[in-house]
């Protein structure tokens, strides 16, 4: 199994909206490296959701349910989505303050490069971020 963490804007797609959908396809990604992530995401996957802009914290969890397949918003075949389902909120969010002040968390692609929209995460990395919403 692999682990990842997409972005969105809760004031485009909340994770509520999510909640409330139970399913999406994960579309709007139109950078190469964000891209190829999500041809490397397999049904079953963990996938952590961070609302960005607003908020800045990890929400939830959802699982990969299909592998990626050409973006239907786009006509160009260098695009692809995969669809997620809801698997559960976080006990508590987790802030974008808490990850860069967690040493664990230095090298998560949330932390380098803050603006990829899709990227991987290790097994302790998406583990301590799990590990952080259930303390007290």
């Amino acid at each position: 199994m692999n682990y990842w963490l997409v972005k969105s804007e809760p004031f485009k797609y909340s994770w509520e909206q999510f909640e409330k959908d139970k399913t999406t396809f994960w579309d709007g990604v139109r950078n190469y490296q964000a891209r190829n992530n999500l041809r490397e995401m397999k049904k079953g996957d963990l996938v952590l959701w961070y609302h960005s802009n607003e908020g800045k914290e990890i929400v939830g969890i959802a699982k990969v349910a299909k592998e990626s397949y050409q973006d239907p918003t786009t006509e160009d075949t260098n695009w692809v989505v995969v669809d997620l389902k809801c698997f559960k909120k976080l006990k508590k969010p987790i802030t974008l303050e808490q990850i860069k002040a967690d040493k664990r968390l230095a090298n998560m692609g949330l932390v380098r490069q803050g603006r990829l929209s899709v990227s991987s995460l290790t097994v302790a990395e998406f583990d301590t971020i799990i590990a952080l919403s259930e303390e007290k």
